[in-house]
Order: C-alpha cells, then structure tokens, then sequence
C-alpha cells in the first residue's frame, strides 16, 4: 500500500501544478478554473497551480462577507471531510508529499511523535490565523487579513514565493521584511519536518485540523476488528502520527496512511469505504483491550 500511496501523492502534486507555462514564464494562472478548490494544501500563486487553495479561499470568503462564494467554499471543504477525512492529508495534500521527502533527508530522527499537547497548535492556527484574524481584522478596503497565508503557510513560500521571486526581477526589487521572515519561517519548518515525520502536518497545519474533524464521520473509515486483534501494539509502533488504531482508528490524528495495515499480523485493521469487520466483532474501541 505504501508503494501505491507514493504513487498517487507525485500524481496528486502533478495535477496540482499542472500548469507548465506559469513555470516557464513566472506568472501565476488566474483563468476560470482557479474558482475551484483543491482538496490539499497548494498555494494558490504557485506559478503551476490552475486552482484554489482550500485554506486561502476561506480566508478570502470570510474577510469579505459580500463575496458570493462563501458558501461555495465552505460547503466543499466540508464535502472533502465527510468523504474523505484525513486520507486527504495522507494521499492528495502536495505539501504532506513535500514535509515526507524532507523527512528522507539523512538525519538523526526525533524519538516517537512530540508531545501530545503540541497538536493543539494546529487547532489554534486554525481557529486565530485561518478565522478570527481574516473575520475581525479588516483593512482600508474592507478586506479581512489572510493571516495564515501571509505569516505562516511553507508551502506558499517554498512553492509560490521563491519561484515567483526568481523568475521577477521587480519581486525581488521589492521584497523586503515580510518576505525574509517567511522564507525564515518556511527554512525552519522544512528543518524540523527532517527530523520530525510531517512536523507541520501535526503540529500546525489548520487543514489537517480541519478534516480532522470529519475522520470519525466521513465515509471513508478505519477499524478493528476485536475478535481478530491479538494485541500486539504492532499498529501503533509503526504509527508515525502517535495513534493506536487498535484503540482509536478513526483518530483526529491518523492520515490513512496503510503502514498499521501493513504491520497488523492478525489483519484485524481494515480501511476503505465499506469496510465490514467480520463477524461478532467488538466496537473499535475495544479491541486493544480484548
């Protein structure tokens, strides 16, 4: 399964930065299909993208309350997470593709997946940079503040910023602070995703936060079949997001990425959208605990 998922992630970027002339001119696509939303985190000026990032025009749609597809907008993000939940983030998310082959670069790897708490921080960036700041911050024009594009986001630095820095003179004639901050802030999170597995898909990525939501309820599911389970901890030692899907498959947490799939000795874990666990199985959650 992972070889298959590798596979389907360099589609996912692909087709997500499929417009070669940006490349080769520098200049970013606003033709008719940039009003349709990706389901991952792909900036909306990288000079490939033909569409949307999700996370930038749900900034824009609530910075502005009179834009008339804000409805449009949210409504697809929630279609993308009552499908499909976090498989998004484990499949067809460009920078979750980006964050795994920083992590190949040879390094000493941190021990186990962070401190728990910390993966509040994606909730946080979600709820201040993604909503309150773009709601209650306006500017001269009326226009809400796209806090998380213009602060944070790595992948509208690493995919968007540099290349277009590159490819005009005049950008680079005018970039100045903010800029060099956001190239700063991209190097250090590209730094720490060497050593930390998708450090900023755990720990502040308000995408992952937001499909997190949907993981118990999408269709799209994992789970356990308790009669099966051996108890091994097989699942969650080779888990690299911190879950136990033997205790909590369908964890806020977990990315569907297969590898617990793979690990299981017993096959007791199952995934997909009509998974039927065999016969007389226990809940989900009973199934570590025997």
């Amino acid at each position: 399964m992972a070889d298959r998922r590798r596979v389907i992630q360099w589609i996912a970027l692909i087709a997500n930065n499929a417009y070669l002339k940006g490349f080769a001119e520098g200049r970013v696509y606003r033709g008719s299909l940039k009003s349709i939303c990706v389901p991952g985190l792909n900036c909306y000026s990288c000079p490939g993208a033909a569409a949307s990032c999700p996370l930038g025009a749900l900034q824009a749609v609530l910075g502005d309350y009179r834009y008339k597809f804000s409805f449009y907008v949210v409504g697809l993000m929630m279609g993308f997470g009552l499908v499909f939940g976090r498989l998004i983030c484990g499949f067809l998310c460009p920078f979750g593709l980006m964050q795994e082959l920083f992590y190949k670069i040879p390094s000493r790897k941190a021990a186990g997946s962070g401190a728990r708490w910390l993966r509040w921080g994606k909730y946080v960036t979600l709820a201040v940079f993604v909503i309150a700041i773009p709601v209650f911050f306006r500017g001269d024009l009326g226009i809400g503040e796209p806090a998380f594009c213009k602060y944070i986001c790595p992948a509208g630095t690493i995919t968007a910023g540099l290349p277009l820095v590159a490819a005009q003179p005049s950008l680079r004639e005018a970039a100045g602070g903010l800029f060099a901050f956001k190239v700063f802030a991209a190097a250090a999170i590209a730094a720490a995703c060497v050593v930390i597995y998708r450090f900023f898909c755990k720990f502040l990525c308000p995408l992952g936060a937001f499909y997190g939501f949907f993981n118990r309820i999408a269709l799209y599911r994992m789970s356990c079949d308790g009669n099966s389970c051996v108890r091994c901890g097989a699942c969650s030692r080779v888990c690299r997001m911190g879950v136990d899907p033997s205790r909590e498959p369908d964890s806020a947490e977990c990315i569907r990425c297969g590898d617990c799939l793979k690990a299981c000795p017993s096959s007791a874990l199952g995934a997909g959208f009509e998974f039927v666990r065999k016969g007389g199985a226990k809940d989900a959650g009973e199934c570590a605990r025997g």
